[in-house]
């Protein structure tokens, strides 16, 4: 069979099948911080970024996100309204409106 199988799925397989020339120069620890919960965490990354903040004692640069899984519904579980503009008021106006007019019809019909 050739070689043993644990090759295939260990580091050293990899490191043989990584292509030569395709990854950026400015591949590095980032920090990556969630805007609304404010929590972090490194990664490396190649993300551009013009701030540097300090995590556990060392200097990174600093990538703001507006929405991570620290505070994504899906992994939070959490079903919070962000209201823009009004929005959530518009629509609540829309929609009490439209039931008064169906209500009205309604009653327009049962006379």
């Amino acid at each position: 069979m050739g070689l043993a199988p644990a090759i295939f799925h260990g580091p050293l397989y990899w490191i043989l099948k990584m292509k030569k020339d395709i990854h950026p120069e400015n591949y590095r620890p980032v920090i990556f911080r969630d805007t609304s919960t404010g929590d972090e965490y490194v990664t490396r990354s190649c993300a551009p970024t013009k701030e540097t903040a300090v995590f556990d004692g060392k200097e990174y640069p600093l990538y703001s996100m507006g929405i991570s899984s620290f505070s994504h519904p899906f992994y939070t579980g959490q079903q919070t309204f962000v209201d823009t503009a009004g929005r959530v008021d518009k629509f609540q106006q829309r929609a009490a409106k439209a039931k008064a007019i169906a209500e009205a019809r309604a009653a327009k019909a049962k006379k």
